[in-house]
C-alpha cells in the first residue's frame, strides 16, 4: 500500500506549485501595467503580455481546481 504521508505531501507540494503559478500570473500583469502604464488588453502592443499572463493564470486556475480537494478515503 501507498505511503499516504508522502501522498499528501506530493499533493501539497503540487498544489503550491499551482497557486504560485497562478500569483505569478496576477504579478506579472500588475508589474506590466505599473511599468508601462497599459492596462487596456484590447490595443494591438499589449498581445505580447497576454501570450505569458494567460497561460499562467489559466493553469493555475485549473491546478488549483484539480487539486482542491483529497481523494476519498482520506
Amino acid at each position: 500500500m501507498a505511503n499516504p504521508e508522502g501522498e499528501r505531501f506530493q499533493r501539497k507540494t503540487i498544489r503550491t506549485f499551482y497557486a504560485i503559478l497562478l500569483i505569478a500570473g496576477i504579478a506579472v500583469y500588475w508589474a506590466w501595467g505599473v511599468i508601462y502604464g497599459i492596462w487596456n488588453p484590447f490595443t494591438r502592443g499589449n498581445i505580447a503580455i497576454y501570450t505569458i499572463v494567460v497561460p499562467l493564470i489559466a493553469f493555475g486556475i485549473i491546478g488549483l481546481l484539480l487539486y482542491r480537494k483529497n481523494p476519498a478515503g482520506e
